[in-house]
């Protein structure tokens, strides 16, 4: 293979994206539903390709990546971490700061007693913590330090070495620890507890999965006979008769003219109604002696489905059961699906939403807008606001070179990584606020995240590749078991805090620790085991902080050893 080294010493990128192509390819291997994940496996890939030959890294591209990686990390985790803060739920704010402050002083003191050098602690820190963002966090951290050029260039080798010793173990032991030695410790029968949360909640189980009542169907016309259940009783009535089950009757033809629908209005036999639900709530409505008529004047209403974003503050925190409880204003649309910091909501009569929640709704169109109106901003916009986007990343950037403070005599920068990841953070936010602001596609904030990442560890890798070998032979074992212990006691800190302290639901406390791990494997693990798929509130409720806050960790303990 010697033919590629003058392709791959002149053109850098050719190495970049055969690494990116290799890692996506064995970060999608598992076993037994267990696998290294494409960034990791980019990350390897990188490694084994600067063994073999020399790849000339330019620095500026590995900032670049990384900053678009950053500033869509933290768009896309806004709206959830300024949500937790501000809003209600304080005892999943807490958690989600304890588990990374744990993680952080754990990788600290293993760092001081093992007596790792710099480099070496953050990427322990990266690995079992499983949040490779700490590889450019801590990476820039050093690039500041005052230090000659080449010893940061070595401190920084370190760092791959290091997190890709730490990341196996730092995603088996938090699949193992929310799936089975969490339940254990909680003393917790896992399907259990999921079927009491879902009857809590309304959910109602099929025979595979967990589904909801919640559902959309078309709009049917019928003709009411005299002898059936809704003659002579009101629309709103009607509407309430069906246990479990949403109706609305939206048309209705009287005498050969179409009247307005009222929830007062009386129906009487012989009247052909255009009634909207659950086809077999419908049809016992309806009664035995109904006949479905087909009237194209009547049914010939535009049907929509609209994303919107709960904007309106005073409907946050409320559960879908205080909307459909007779609210006039609310009656006659369907919620399809709720979207929340990237992850599907269960949709159940306890399930509440927050501000910033995509809401797709569903049903006759009038009816649709006018629920959207009360309820926030219709994502309207599609596409990237590239000017904001590279605005806001230059501004971050440039923000992070500015701020510093000193201890000592040494001037810490804040960080251009870490400044755009705010920064994107608050317009993330703003944009939960108003949706058209700043638009960050969701194609381009997955490229930003995926590609992004993955090909900054790629370099990364890169560069280390000539001393991995040399390097795992001088530190493996000790920072190998130190990332253990790294993995390890921020989960166990968390769980004896969320069920001792905050007393939170064990189901949705084993969820929120996946979360605060950004280990989606982790939630998979427990809805899997649980037969539920609960559990994603409670990782919904902590991803956000565990993406900020493991991040900027990065940072502090570079600073908090080199101090």
């Amino acid at each position: 293979m010697e033919w590629l080294a003058p392709y791959f010493e002149k053109n850098a990128e050719l190495a970049v994206f055969l690494a990116i192509g290799l890692g996506y390819w064995v970060g999608n291997w598992k076993i037994r539903g267990v696998g290294i994940g494409p960034v990791t496996g980019s990350l390897l890939a990188g490694v084994l390709i600067g063994y073999f030959w020399h790849v000339p890294v330019s620095d500026t591209a590995k900032s670049l990546l990384f900053l678009l990686f950053m500033y869509g990390i933290g768009y896309s985790a806004g709206p959830g971490f300024v949500r937790g803060v501000r809003e209600g739920g304080w005892r999943w704010v807490a958690l989600g700061v304890v588990i990374p402050a744990a993680g952080l002083l754990t990788a600290y003191a293993m760092a001081r007693l093992l007596k790792l050098e710099l480099g070496y602690a953050a990427g322990m820190m990266s690995g079992g913590l499983t949040e490779s963002p700490v590889i450019g966090t801590a990476s820039e951290a050093i690039r500041s330090l005052p230090i000659p050029d080449e010893e940061r260039q070595r401190l920084i080798t370190q760092i791959p070495v290091a997190d890709a010793l730490c990341y196996l173990f730092g995603t088996v032991g938090l699949i193992l620890f929310c799936s089975h030695v969490g339940p254990w410790m909680l003393r917790i029968d896992l399907k259990a507890e999921a079927r009491k949360l879902e009857q809590e909640m309304g959910l109602e189980r099929e025979a595979k999965g967990v589904s909801s009542a919640w559902h959309m169907f078309e709009l049917r016309a019928y003709e009411l006979a005299a002898d059936g259940p809704a003659a002579g009783r009101t629309v709103s009535e009607v509407e309430r008769a069906v246990a479990g089950d949403r109706i609305f009757i939206e048309r209705l033809r009287r005498g050969g003219e179409i009247v307005p629908v009222r929830s007062d209005l009386v129906l009487r036999a012989g009247d052909v109604v255009g009634a909207i639900g659950h086809q077999e709530a419908l049809l016992r409505v309806a009664g035995d002696g109904r006949r479905e008529v087909f009237d194209r004047e009547l049914l010939d209403v535009p049907s929509a489905t609209f994303d919107v974003v709960l904007t309106n503050g005073a409907l946050s925190g409320r559960t879908l059961e205080d909307f459909a409880g007779g609210q006039e204003e609310f009656r006659g649309v369907f919620l399809k699906s709720i979207l929340r910091n990237g992850v599907q909501i269960p949709v159940a009569r306890g399930t509440r939403i927050f501000r910033g929640d995509l809401l797709t709704l569903h049903g006759l169109e009038p009816s649709v807008r006018r629920v959207a109106a009360a309820l926030g901003d219709v994502l309207q916009q599609r596409g990237t606001d590239y000017v904001a986007l590279g605005l806001a990343i230059f501004v971050g950037a440039l923000l992070g070179l500015v701020i510093a403070f000193h201890v000592g005599n040494v001037r810490i920068a804040l960080g251009s990584s870490v400044a755009t990841l705010l920064l994107g953070l608050a317009v993330g936010w703003r944009n939960s606020v108003r949706p058209n602001f700043a638009l960050l596609g969701a194609d381009a904030m997955d490229l930003m995240k995926s590609v992004g990442l993955a090909g900054f560890v790629a370099m990364i890798g890169l560069k280390a590749g000539p001393v991995f070998v040399q390097a795992l032979r001088d530190v493996g074992i000790p920072v190998f078991l130190g990332g253990i212990v790294v993995t390890l006691v921020p989960l166990v800190t968390g769980l004896l805090v969320g069920r001792y302290v905050l007393g939170l639901n064990p189901l949705l406390l084993l969820g929120a620790l996946a979360g605060a791990q950004t280990m989606t494997a982790g939630l998979a693990a427990v809805q899997e085991r649980s037969e539920s798929p609960v559990a994603v509130i409670g990782y919904s409720s902590t991803v956000a902080f565990g993406h900020v806050l493991i991040s900027i960790g990065g940072t502090a303990l570079v600073w908090m050893l080199h101090g």
